[in-house]
């Protein structure tokens, strides 16, 4: 058993190396990898309003979302935000206590959540917000509530979006969205509610 292991031990070790140069993946002195790239589907037309900015694409996510009971939802201005292989992950605790997540596209999002939204109504706003920028890359760290009308006193939800973008040199895209709501045992610290 021992040198099975150690001869599929070296077994994948080959593997492994083979598949690196048959794909023509190359590290180079800095540790940079070169990854074959996908073709790119095509993404609806953007109000260039929306993509100018990380401050107008994040208003843009909040507010493409909201809106009251029977309005339908511009879904396509949806798409337009987001980079193409974009993820969403909504996070949290299921009724066995256990933590999971679910990784979701921009279509599973859409297909997922439009009827709730669109007929019982829905408004997302941010209440708090730290970025981090670098080079063409971005973090922002989007504090939320949501109610069912824009005028409830009180939100039914709150938590934190933790949304990664992309400058192209052109526009700011949306990556990955990745979310959790507060809960009794896990509140928003004081600091994630300040603006």
């Amino acid at each position: 058993m021992k040198q099975w292991c150690k001869n599929s031990n070296t077994l994948a070790a080959i593997t492994l190396g083979a598949l690196i140069i048959s794909t023509g993946a190359q590290v180079s002195a800095t540790a940079r990898v070169n990854y074959p790239q996908a073709e790119k589907p095509s993404t609806p037309a953007t109000n260039p309003s929306d993509v100018a900015s990380v401050d107008s694409i994040v208003a843009a996510l909040y507010d493409v979302i909201s809106g009251p009971a029977g309005k339908k939802r511009d879904w396509d201005r949806m798409r337009s935000l987001f980079i193409p292989g974009a993820r969403l992950i909504p996070t949290g605790k299921r009724q066995s206590g256990e933590i999971s997540s679910r990784v979701l596209t921009v279509e599973d999002y859409i297909n997922g959540s439009s009827k709730a939204l669109e007929e019982g109504g829905f408004f997302e706003k941010e209440i708090a917000r730290r970025t981090e920028l670098y080079g063409n890359i971005a973090h922002v760290f989007s504090t939320y509530d949501s109610r069912r009308k824009a005028e409830d006193p009180k939100p039914f939800a709150r938590g934190i979006n933790s949304i990664q973008l992309m400058n192209d040199g052109k526009r700011w895209w949306i990556v990955t969205v990745f979310w959790q709501g507060e809960g009794p045992d896990n509140p928003l610290p004081e600091k994630y509610l300040k603006k």
